[in-house]
C-alpha cells in the first residue's frame, strides 16, 4: 500500500459514533461550532494543517454519512488521552447518506467506506471530496 502524501488528501475526515446533538448539544443546522477531536497518532496527523477541509461522519447504523463541513482550525496537538485536532464544523441541513457515497462511482472506493471503522483522521482524495461537495447543497 502506498504512503498518504499531502496531494493525496482532499480533505480529512473525522469520526464519531454520537449524533452531532449529542457532540455538542442543541448543534442545529447551519450552526457553526468548534469541535475537539481524538486522533489516533500517525504519520498523517504531519499532514494536517489549519484551514484544510474537514468532514464530520457520523458512523454506525443510525443515519451513516456525513453530517457537518468544516476547516481544521489548528495543527493536531497533544491532548490528556493523545492527539487531538480543533475543527471548525458547520452541520449540514440534512446529513449526506453512506448509501449515497457509495452509488457515486467516483466516491466509492473511499477509506471511510472500505474501513468504517477506521481511527481518525481519515481522507478523501481530491476526487472523492469534489464527488462529496457535488451531493451538498450549492452554500457549501
Amino acid at each position: 500500500m502506498t504512503r498518504l502524501g499531502a496531494d493525496g488528501v482532499g480533505c480529512w475526515v473525522v469520526k464519531t459514533a454520537r449524533p452531532p446533538d449529542a457532540v455538542v448539544p442543541g448543534w442545529r443546522p447551519g450552526q457553526t461550532h468548534e469541535v475537539t477531536r481524538c486522533l489516533r497518532p500517525s504519520y498523517r496527523l504531519g499532514l494536517m494543517r489549519p484551514g484544510q477541509p474537514v468532514l464530520l461522519w457520523l458512523s454506525g447504523r443510525d443515519r451513516p454519512g456525513v453530517h457537518a463541513t468544516g476547516v481544521l482550525a489548528a495543527e493536531p496537538a497533544a491532548g490528556d488521552g493523545g492527539p487531538v485536532a480543533v475543527v471548525r464544523l458547520t452541520l449540514l441541513p440534512d446529513p449526506l447518506p453512506r448509501a449515497d457515497l457509495l452509488a457515486d462511482p467516483a466516491a466509492r472506493d473511499a477509506e471511510v467506506l472500505r474501513m468504517p471503522a477506521g481511527s481518525n483522521p481519515s481522507y478523501l482524495t481530491p476526487a472523492q471530496y469534489a464527488a462529496v461537495l457535488a451531493h451538498l447543497p450549492r452554500c457549501h
